[in-house]
């Protein structure tokens, strides 16, 4: 199993110059770290500074190896023949593969924002996704369902196919995901159980479809410590708070052999990709535990 990275976009701090900073920080540490993807992600019409993906991801390959990065996109909220560009422009950019995690968006005030019906959510999300597919593949494309498209084609086209990996947890959605991309990503917001639940589910859909999916991955939040107490600690207290009003057992927080345990109940449960989040906002907790994750690899001898 890879254990890659979805590095944090969004800062409460008054200079945006230092968010920047921070992310190219955790980048340079995963790297050090020799973790195996990373990826940011994406949100819109924020009450806070929130460092936008295709800008900050080409930032951050700078910074990278050749392992694969990428970013998330909730699809309804763009116009996918200038998704179709960045992303191909950023896969001329990246030294390894492109991966694109996407998603629908289920925020009311982001799709109000951005002008989008929620209520087209899906159906916008697989035009787009099939649109971007043609221009990648250098057809012409014209559309007037949700988008007024006439005779677009793109360039430069991606040197090598974009993987699309999705993100999904209801049963529909996961189905979805079988039948439209390469790989299927799980949501950090499960359990342990909940999300071998939804891996089975997924296979599941994958074998109607007859799809090999090339990715089966889980996001996780985590938090390394140098002790059992710490992290415990640590733990009690994001709990306490409310911590984005996950489950507790969805948290991943312990020392570098606990961590190393429950990656390895995943990798045999299926999963191939294990994408985590820093739970910490602190800098230096936040590179601390990206810095343990060798330790965990190590550990796993991955």
């Amino acid at each position: 199993m890879r254990i890659g990275i979805s590095i944090q976009s969004a800062y409460r701090l008054s200079d945006p110059a230092l968010a920047v900073r921070y992310m190219v920080e955790r980048a340079e540490a995963a790297r050090q770290a020799d973790l195996d993807s990373l990826f940011v992600g994406d949100h819109h019409i924020t009450d806070h500074a929130y460092l936008q993906n295709s800008p900050i991801l080409g930032r951050l390959l700078a910074h990278w190896h050749n392992k694969p990065a990428g970013a998330l996109y909730l699809l309804p909220l763009w116009h996918p023949v200038l998704l179709a560009e960045q992303i191909s422009t950023l896969a001329a950019i990246a030294p390894g593969r492109l991966i694109l995690q996407c998603g629908l968006g289920g925020l009311s005030h982001q799709s109000a924002g951005m002008g989008v019906d929620m209520r087209q959510r899906v159906a916008m999300f697989e035009d787009s996704l099939a649109i971007m597919r043609r221009l990648w593949a250098g057809e012409t494309v014209s559309h007037e369902r949700f988008w007024s498209i006439e005779n677009a084609h793109i360039g430069p086209l991606p040197a090598q196919s974009i993987d699309v990996w999705v993100g999904a947890s209801a049963p529909a959605a996961i189905n979805r995901s079988a039948r439209l991309a390469e790989g299927w990503l799980g949501t950090p917001a499960t359990s342990p159980l909940q999300a071998k639940e939804q891996l089975n589910q997924y296979r599941q859909a994958c074998a109607e479809h007859d799809r090999q999916p090339s990715a089966v991955a889980l996001r996780r939040d985590i938090f390394i410590a140098g002790s059992a107490k710490a992290a415990a600690d640590f733990r009690s207290t994001a709990v306490a708070k409310g911590y984005r009003g996950f489950p507790e057992e969805a948290l991943v927080c312990g020392e570098a052999g606990a961590v190393a345990e429950q990656f390895a109940d995943f990798a045999e449960a299926g999963f191939t990709d294990i994408i985590v989040r820093n739970m910490s906002s602190d800098q230096s907790q936040a590179l601390a535990t990206i810095e343990a994750l060798s330790e965990v690899r190590r550990q796993l001898g991955w």
